[in-house]
């Protein structure tokens, strides 16, 4: 029972310290706020990146095509070598005819033409529709693929899907630095904040030396300080992380530049952004405050 009513009388004087030195602690929310809502803008970028280049491992198929000549022995040991490639997830057989009927479907005038051959006259190739583990590795896993016999065509969109992971995960690396640089900086920025602040009251922390206070009991106050200023700092940015992310995907409709690149949806996504913002405010705000007393008090 002690111990908590010490640790509520430190959240009340840690509570009371943001308001009393409220000019500096303004600072340093207002330092958490700014820095924290590029955090979220980088946070959501680079989340939406990482989904991005999930999308296109899961949309874009290698399809590769079997020489007209081959029998059904053929595509047996087609599919047996398929099964022996690592890096291959799923195999679906498209026959020519299968193909056919769904070109037929799609256009009359494709069914007025196709409706005329017979299964001999039939110049369309049966296929494998593959899809892979690992997209950055789609390169490799085409080489493979195409050098199986029988196998006379492979197409996956060559070019396009490379350029298009490299480019996302380019941009991928580059937004989780920033979220690291920014949270270091906004760190460092509180450690100086506060140290003013505690330079402030030097007198009431030698008094509590004086007394006999003990290190963890004269830090503990400026502790929670700091985690009250990164509570109020993070406020605002899961405000704007939440209705502006939102705002953007009702925008565009969850979808940029294309159907291929389409923003995650907005709950719970959102929420755990929040989270994420909320946690990062406190403890760098605690970190920050931990830092400040100890290293320029010397306590």
């Amino acid at each position: 029972m002690k111990n908590l009513r010490i640790i509520g009388r430190n959240f009340r004087d840690g509570f009371k310290n943001v308001f009393r030195n409220f000019s500096l602690s303004f600072a340093s929310i207002s330092c958490i706020t700014i820095t924290l809502i590029v955090v979220a803008v980088a946070l959501v970028g680079s989340l939406n990146v990482e989904n991005f280049t999930k999308q296109i491992s899961d949309d874009f198929t290698i399809v590769a095509f079997v020489k007209n000549d081959a029998d059904k022995e053929a595509e047996e040991k087609i599919e047996a070598k398929l099964d022996k490639i690592g890096n291959i997830d799923t195999v679906t057989f498209v026959s020519k005819k299968d193909t056919k009927q769904e070109m037929m479907d799609s256009s009359e005038t494709f069914k007025n033409i196709m409706s005329a051959w017979d299964e001999d006259e039939n110049p369309l190739s049966d296929a494998y529709q593959i899809k892979v583990k690992d997209i950055e590795k789609i390169e490799k896993t085409a080489e493979k693929i195409k050098a199986i016999e029988n196998i006379e065509i492979v197409k996956y969109g060559e070019g396009m899907v490379d350029s298009m992971v490299s480019i996302f995960n380019l941009v991928k690396k580059i937004l989780i630095v920033l979220v690291i640089a920014l949270v270091v900086v906004t760190a460092f920025l509180i450690v100086n904040t506060i140290k003013i602040t505690i330079f402030s009251r030097q007198q009431d922390i030698e008094i509590k030396r004086l007394v006999g206070a003990s290190n963890f009991s004269i830090k503990q106050p400026f502790v929670i300080e700091g985690l009250l200023i990164g509570l109020l700092g993070s406020i605002v940015p899961i405000i704007v992380t939440i209705y502006g992310y939102n705002y953007l995907y009702n925008y565009t409709g969850g979808v940029i530049f294309s159907q291929f690149i389409r923003l995650i949806k907005p709950f719970p996504f959102v929420f755990y952004a929040s989270v994420v913002l909320l946690v990062i405010g406190v403890v760098v705000g605690m970190i920050g405050s931990n830092r400040a007393v100890k290293k320029y008090l010397k306590i």
